[in-house]
């Protein structure tokens, strides 16, 4: 079981920013400071001892982030040109009319979902869907994944608790074809990250869905049991992860337990019948290519001339589809060719073979699995299907939705041509016991963390366990040094500009030389204790790996291995506190 966090003194003294909700079983701070104390002393609290830590940061405290992505989560209005509706806005809750292919839809999640029987039932007694999705990664991916699937989950009872029932499902993205992406997972160890790699690659371009385990499995296997070591995810893991099973199967296996309480439906659209209820996503794409790719011209110059960033590039003969190729299952971009003298309308080609488009609308209306949505028509595929309510995406997705505007408008699937209203997926760094202690030695919070290299990091630490003596005689003497140069600087400007340039330059270099005499000390520190490095890789390992927020490269299976099933719902109900910037989990 997770344990309970002490709360510092200075905030149990400060109430005004502390919500204490029992009933959500989190503790968040509305001001959006860290709940880490930058003094030393912490005491018990009956009341909060008893419950978990969580604490809401600003989304800027996430690095690498886009402008779009931000103003996203902030709700700005300037977005609304390119979406359709305000972020963050709930008159998603009222569901759409369901589709007339809606019972035999149901019927395929039930084959897909034996076990999700609420959630079946709402379904066929017409209740709403909130879908997110991802790639079939290794042993169920990074830690993004749950995260998404947690969000839909919370949304999903948000709206039931309002009187408009809705169930969450989640999109296996079988047919990319990118295998580089999910044929790996990073497991923590004790001194380093272990990334496993299943290195049986497949023919190139083939979609990774329906690849299938070989024995080469079983080691990987072995090595994250190594890892995890045993517990309900671990067992899930190799029940899912076998020789002869897809990468589909396995992940929707891992992920269907994970989440069973929750009722999350997993859903695999890649087969022949799911695709013909998509057809008229996909003969819209086809006949109307052309048009389609010129509003796309245009949205990606609107939104670079906002200010913001077109996340999938529009090339000259682009299009939204793949063509599966009959004979290697290869999927392999479909693109448009001019037209010309002899081919007034233009052709399509993927690969060498070329083809019209009364082609292409043939093999869809024989083989309607053939032809694949590009992840800018996927939203429209999924939600003719789903008839989705609200869409949950990460950042590189929310961006996507950006430009799939344009195409709502044109393939009108709800009424008026508007977008489906999207949501972006909770975000999360998971704070382990050991690494929380280390938080509260150092006085370090999650923002400074995450804005500190592994070595800068060890550098702080070590400047921090510096003797106050050492502290004082460095400060002062930079101290001094600023207080001396500034009025001196201020005289030889006023002599001259090029002296004053000069004198500047010099400067820069003095103040150089103070900061060298900083690091030297702190490396003599350093050196004299080494935990302190060890310490700070410890903390950038569990908490900024790589430079990389954690949920992008831990895997999702070492944390419900540690913290088991229950960590699902503990996730799902603090996705439900509508935190839009990036959320700290005291485990």
């Amino acid at each position: 079981m997770p344990r309970p966090i002490q709360i510092p003194r200075n905030l149990v003294a400060q109430p005004r920013g502390l919500c204490i909700d029992s009933s959500r079983h989190g503790i968040l701070n509305t001001t959006g400071s860290p709940l880490i104390s930058s003094r030393p002393g912490y005491v018990d609290s009956q009341e909060v001892n008893a419950l978990h830590l969580a604490d809401c940061h600003p989304i800027a405290v996430a690095p690498g982030l886009s402008r779009l992505f931000a103003d996203f989560c902030a709700g700005e209005a300037a977005l609304q040109p390119f979406f359709g509706f305000v972020p963050t806005h709930a008159e998603w809750q009222t569901a759409p009319a369901r589709p007339a292919h809606w019972p035999e839809l149901v019927d395929v999640l039930a084959q897909q979902n034996p076990a999700a029987s609420a959630s079946l039932a709402a379904l066929r007694n017409g209740a709403g869907v909130v879908v997110t999705g991802q790639q079939v990664g290794l042993f169920g991916g990074p830690l993004f994944t749950p995260l998404k699937a947690a969000t839909a989950i919370a949304r999903a009872r948000s709206a039931t608790a309002a009187g408009k029932p809705h169930a969450a499902v989640f999109w296996l993205a079988t047919e990319d074809h990118d295998f580089a992406e999910i044929n790996h997972i990073t497991f923590s160890s004790r001194r380093e990250l272990k990334k496993l790699v299943y290195a049986a690659a497949p023919p190139s371009q083939v979609p990774v869905g329906g690849l299938v385990l070989d024995e080469t499995i079983t080691p990987l296997i072995d090595q994250a049991w190594e890892l995890i070591g045993s517990s309900e995810a671990m067992d899930a893991l190799v029940e899912a992860y076998k020789p002869g099973r897809t990468f589909a199967q396995a992940f929707a296996d891992f992920y269907s337990k994970v989440f069973a309480a929750q009722g999350l439906l997993i859903f695999d659209a890649s087969s022949r019948m799911v695709h013909r209820m998509g057809v008229p996503v996909l003969r819209a794409g086809i006949e109307q290519a052309d048009e389609i790719h010129a509003a796309l011209l245009e949205r990606n110059k609107a939104l670079e001339a906002a200010g913001y960033h077109a996340q999938v590039a529009v090339a000259p003969q682009s299009s939204l589809l793949f063509l599966i190729d009959e004979k290697t299952g290869a999927r392999v971009a479909l693109k448009r060719t001019p037209p010309s003298a002899q081919e007034p309308s233009g052709l399509w080609q993927a690969g060498r073979d070329k083809y019209s488009t009364a082609d292409l609308v043939g093999i869809l209306d024989a083989a309607p699995e053939r032809i694949s949505p590009s992840a800018l028509l996927r939203p429209l595929f999924q939600d003719l299907l789903l008839g989705t309510s609200l869409t949950i995406g990460g950042p590189a997705e929310i961006a996507y939705f950006a430009q799939s505007a344009v195409i709502y408008e044109r393939i009108a699937i709800r009424p008026g041509g508007t977008m489906t209203p999207a949501e972006p997926r909770f975000s999360a760094t998971l704070i382990e016991p050991q690494i929380a202690d280390l938080l509260r030695q150092h006085e370090l919070t999650l923002d400074r963390v995450l804005s500190e290299t592994a070595d800068s990091l060890t550098q702080l630490l070590a400047a921090r366990a510096m003797p106050l003596e050492g502290k004082r005689k460095l400060a002062a003497a930079g101290n001094a040094l600023d207080t001396e140069l500034a009025p001196l600087l201020d005289w030889m400007r006023a002599l001259d500009a090029g002296l004053g340039r000069s004198a500047e330059t010099a400067a820069s270099k003095m103040r150089y030389q103070m900061n060298r005499l900083r690091r030297l000390a702190a490396n003599f520190q350093i050196q004299k204790e080494d935990s302190i490095r060890r310490h700070a890789e410890a903390i950038n390992r569990a908490l900024y790996p790589g430079g990389v927020l954690q949920e992008r490269l831990h895997g999702a299976a070492y944390y419900f291995g540690r913290y088991g099933f229950d960590l699902a719902e503990r996730l799902t109900t603090q996705a439900m506190d509508n935190c839009t910037g990036h959320t700290s989990i005291w485990l």
